[in-house]
């Protein structure tokens, strides 16, 4: 099996997964290996089984009374940061390698969200519970243990966010009237941390008319979330716009099986009756 083929089928397999189930770490290696299609998965993956080790052993060497919130972050720290080497990539923010994972292990350089993806996976693999945030325009996560939480920020060396932080944060990536609401504050789903990875590619392509690749980005997308009815809206839409009508009436009429949005339905059919009436 090519290591593109491998990707689709370990992504698809994702896509039939219980959300709780999925591996962050290995469908983000499966996404940039589509981009990256001869690349060697197996030292990615080593990279990664060391990283979990390293926080282990860092876990095991420590008196277990010392076990705290604080401590588990400096943890985090201390392995990916410090002794790995992984930071925000400040530079050269907009480039497509900082949101394939491949690459941003390659670089110690990449996205919140793909710096997210390896410390959540590392804090997962010793049992501490960590999600993902629903923050608009940087990604963040929150760590809890015994009822205390905090939010922290893997594109800037994992530091503590606060109050005021995430103010500053919002109004920097969201405009100046922007204001913090409790739903900057919910956990999103894995699966919703693997579509935001990709909607950076996806939106790259897309601000650069690049449409046949904005389209490869949503087919990935699809085999990990296939029931993600806007993922189908989208493909319509940029196949409509490529003039692949057969293909946008088929993603289209998927949309409608799927979704619950009685206007978008009905804008939909409406659509789909003009792509087919362009075929006759």
């Amino acid at each position: 099996m090519s290591n593109r083929a491998e990707a689709r089928e370990i992504l698809r397999r994702i896509g039939d997964q219980p959300d709780d189930e999925i591996d962050l770490a290995e469908a983000a290696l499966a996404l940039g290996a589509l981009e990256l299609p001869n690349a060697d998965l197996a030292p990615y993956r080593a990279h990664i089984r060391t990283i979990v080790a390293d926080l282990a052993a860092r876990v095991a060497a420590q008196d277990p009374g010392a076990d705290s919130l604080e401590a588990r972050i400096a943890h985090l720290h201390a392995v990916i940061g410090e002794r790995h080497g992984y930071s925000g990539d400040h530079d050269t923010y907009d480039d497509l390698q900082n949101a394939n994972l491949l690459r941003v292990i390659d670089r110690r350089r990449g996205l919140p969200v793909a710096l997210g993806i390896l410390t959540m996976h590392a804090a997962r693999s010793q049992g501490w519970p960590m999600v993902g945030l629903n923050f608009p325009g940087h990604f963040l996560v929150r760590i809890e243990k015994d009822g205390a939480r905090a939010i922290l920020d893997p594109f800037n060396d994992g530091q503590t966010r606060s109050v005021v932080d995430l103010r500053d944060l919002l109004k920097a990536t969201a405009g100046s009237a922007a204001e913090l609401e409790p739903g900057h504050y919910q956990p999103v789903s894995n699966r919703d941390v693997l579509l935001r990875l990709q909607n950076n590619i996806k939106l790259r392509h897309l601000s650069a008319h690049e449409v046949p690749k904005a389209l490869e980005v949503l087919e990935a997308m699809r085999l990990f979330a296939p029931h993600e009815p806007a993922l189908w809206r989208e493909t319509g839409l940029l196949e409509a716009h490529a003039g692949k009508l057969k293909d946008a009436i088929t993603a289209l009429e998927t949309f409608m099986a799927l979704t619950g949005d009685d206007h978008h339905r009905h804008q939909t059919a409406s659509l789909i009756q003009q792509l087919k009436n362009r075929l006759n």
